[in-house]
């Protein structure tokens, strides 16, 4: 990153004018290039030995037997394919390259552009000879995501208010284990949800009375709750459930329901719209987050809170209370995306069945620009390279298979560091309020 001072004419006799710095960010441009010369070595210098001598096509099914309206499967070559996707990624870079020389800041919408290109090279690719289940990709991609967007929205509302959620990953833990034993005992996986927003409260309640009342450094309580949470579970696993498994780790699963008309809507209905009672809820905890955070005027008191808890105080907001149970909801909305787990997914408790979601939710937080949309599509984006390496294994691609355990990792790296650009956290968060 570099800057350019840069001053205005001034009329005779007036003041001069303040000078303005442009700031330009090499992040994009430098991601953009490494992505580029990666196509370029994988697509023609390292290509696919193994069907040499000739140009496979990648067929991408658009559409599964049971649905209505059936769409013509897409044949892409490979040669074709990838040559052109380098070539417009090339473009893409040079475009990004003069708006950072510019001080111009890369649009979302060519970052997108070039994600997408990257994505059918690399699957065109990876699948060459080979048919890929395009709805089975992009509905498992959203399945993995739902706790993910979860994790990210409480993030989200946790650190807007001024407190770093660490422990997104033990408060998810903490509403699978609870809505496992819950919905065995009830039988109703719906009292399951609930006792997961309660675990989840819980974990946060605790993240909240030493952040806040007793100003214990935000970053080691939610580690240590990671661990605690982590080490409670597997321990009440081990002495309770795995003895009694059908007494305390049978609960019932929710059920996919298919909405009548719009799960007929092609390549969208199937994904969106034949999914379990907790991904509806996360659509309507994604619109309920926005709406809250940005047009209500209890969004308005917890952005403030987050920003200048000072100024907050002199017009009467109680700062501490604010972020106390801002930080208990932040933790019972996580919670819920826990009980996906054990309710949707799986149907039973493991012992760190939530494998390191929690980190990756606080990753799309960052990534997102502590906005719930942005993260919403950042922890898409996770999960979707999470259920690529299962799509890619299953039509026998080459990449080795440590590798592709490794792929979504390497994707939050890369995003977090290379695409994130310039981001400014709240300026309050992390910092305790005391008050003079």
């Amino acid at each position: 990153m570099s800057t350019a001072p840069a001053t205005a004419a001034a009329p005779a006799g007036a003041p001069p004018a303040p000078a303005t710095i442009a700031v330009r960010s090499w992040k994009a441009p430098i991601a953009f290039a490494v992505f580029t010369v990666i196509s370029i070595v994988l697509f023609f210098l390292v290509g696919r030995p193994d069907l040499a001598g000739g140009n496979p096509t990648t067929t991408y099914r658009l559409t599964e037997a049971r649905d209505a309206i059936q769409l013509p499967p897409l044949a892409l070559g490979l040669a074709e394919t990838t040559i052109v996707v380098t070539i417009l990624m090339a473009a893409a870079t040079v475009g990004a390259v003069l708006l950072a020389r510019a001080a111009i800041r890369v649009p979302v919408w060519l970052t997108t552009i070039f994600a997408a290109l990257f994505l059918v090279g690399f699957l065109t690719w990876a699948a060459a000879g080979a048919t890929v289940p395009m709805i089975g990709l992009l509905a498992g991609a959203l399945t993995v995501s739902t706790p993910l967007i979860f994790g990210s929205l409480g993030g989200v509302i946790s650190e807007r208010v001024g407190v770093v959620n660490i422990a997104i990953e033990g408060q998810l833990l903490g509403g699978a284990f609870m809505a496992a034993m819950v919905g065995t005992l009830t039988g109703s996986p719906y009292a399951g949800l609930l006792g997961a927003m309660v675990a989840g409260a819980l974990v946060s309640f605790v993240l909240a009375a030493f952040a806040i009342k007793y100003v214990v450094d935000q970053v080691i309580v939610g580690v240590v709750l990671n661990v605690l949470v982590l080490g409670l579970t597997s321990f009440l696993y081990s002495t309770v459930m795995v003895p009694n498994a059908d007494t305390f780790n049978s609960p019932e699963k929710f059920q996919r329901i298919a909405l009548p008309l719009l799960s007929e809507i092609p390549i969208i209905g199937p994904i969106l719209f034949r999914q379990t009672v907790i991904v509806y809820l996360m659509y309507v905890a994604i619109v309920l987050v926005w709406f809250g955070l940005f047009k209500t005027r209890w969004g308005l008191r917890l952005r403030a809170v987050g920003e200048h808890p000072t100024a907050a105080d002199t017009v009467g907001i109680d700062v501490r209370a604010t972020r106390f149970w801002n930080v208990l909801l932040a933790g019972a909305i996580v919670g819920g995306g826990g009980a996906f787990f054990t309710l949707a997914a799986v149907g039973s408790f493991g012992k760190d069945m939530t494998n390191g979601a929690g980190f990756i939710a606080l990753a799309a937080v960052i990534f997102g620009r502590w906005d719930p949309i942005r993260a919403t599509l950042a922890a898409l984006l996770f999960g979707f390279a999470t259920n690529l390496q299962s799509t890619l294994s299953i039509v026998g691609s080459p990449v080795p298979s440590e590798f592709m355990l490794m792929l979504p990792y390497v994707v939050t790296i890369v995003a977090v560091a290379g695409f994130v650009g310039l981001s400014r956290a709240p300026a309050a968060s992390g910092k305790p309020y005391l008050k003079a």
